[in-house]
């Protein structure tokens, strides 16, 4: 796995050096664009809009806006020159309970690993954080831009996770909140207590993904798609009876699955 950032943890008057490595992988299946007739690919050209040539990689440079049709040219190493290590390294601001941010905030995860001479120092950091049940809010300059992030310490090693600033999140939509009897809260908590599991990651699927690789395997083989038929479920409109039949089947569901396992576990015990 290739390292995204070589950088550091600066902790107080400690220094740990570390890489970040990429956390997640897009695994959706993509299509490409086709002129409707030819069924040729679609290529795309950055034209210059003044001369109308197309311009290749080398010959395109960054440049601000600061009045209508003036522009400075920043380059690479102009960017590089403006910053110090302290950009460069990953500065803790302070420590904060791991449940303390909200989900909103999160924006791409990242994998801390240790480079040479920094494994010891960063074993300690996450030790100390799990012990104190601690997050750290840091800051690092990443991508030309100044990132907020959380370092998160986990059993099986550390993550980071940059977060959105405030000003990028918008507000909730305000609507209106209905009064809620006892009973029906009542209800609604006996359904989440009955569909209560622990997070098993291995157990999620895309469905939709699998239905699409059939699809374009129908498709490659010449079949006919056709619509599958669906099972449509009986409307209650009364919420009351809604969250009882919910409750109901969740405890089958339950009970099924209960019953499921044990006599898995009681063939393996008689083998």
């Amino acid at each position: 796995m290739a390292v995204v950032l070589k950088s550091a943890i600066s902790f107080g008057l400690v220094y740990i050096p570390v890489g970040l490595y990429t956390a997640t992988q897009d695994a959706d299946i993509s299509f490409n664009q086709l002129h409707k007739t030819d069924k040729s690919r679609i290529r795309y050209k950055k034209v210059c809009a003044h001369c109308g040539k197309e311009v290749e990689a080398k010959d395109i440079v960054r440049g601000f806006q600061y009045a209508k049709d003036q522009y400075v040219i920043i380059t690479d190493e102009e960017l590089e020159k403006i910053k110090t290590e302290k950009d460069r390294s990953i500065t803790i601001l302070n420590f904060t309970p791991l449940d303390g941010i909200s989900p909103v905030y999160y924006d791409k995860a990242y994998y801390v690993a240790p480079q040479k001479g920094g494994a010891k120092s960063l074993e300690l950091l996450r030790r100390a954080m799990i012990k104190t049940n601690r997050a750290a809010l840091g800051r690092t300059v990443f991508n030309n831009s100044e990132k907020l992030l959380v370092i998160i310490p986990r059993d099986d090693g550390m993550l980071i996770q940059t977060l959105l600033y405030e000003d990028e999140i918008k507000d909730i939509p305000a609507f209106e909140k209905p009064k809620v009897s006892e009973a029906e809260l009542n209800m609604a908590t006996q359904l989440i207590k009955s569909m209560e599991e622990s997070f098993a990651p291995e157990k999620y699927k895309d469905g939709f993904r699998e239905k699409l690789k059939e699809l374009i395997d129908d498709k490659i083989a010449g079949k006919t798609v056709e619509k599958p038929k669906e099972e449509k479920p009986g409307r209650i409109i009364d919420l009351m009876e809604a969250l009882k039949a919910s409750v109901k089947s969740a405890d089958a569901a339950k009970s099924a699955k209960t019953g499921k396992a044990k006599k898995s576990a009681a063939r393996k015990k008689g083998a």
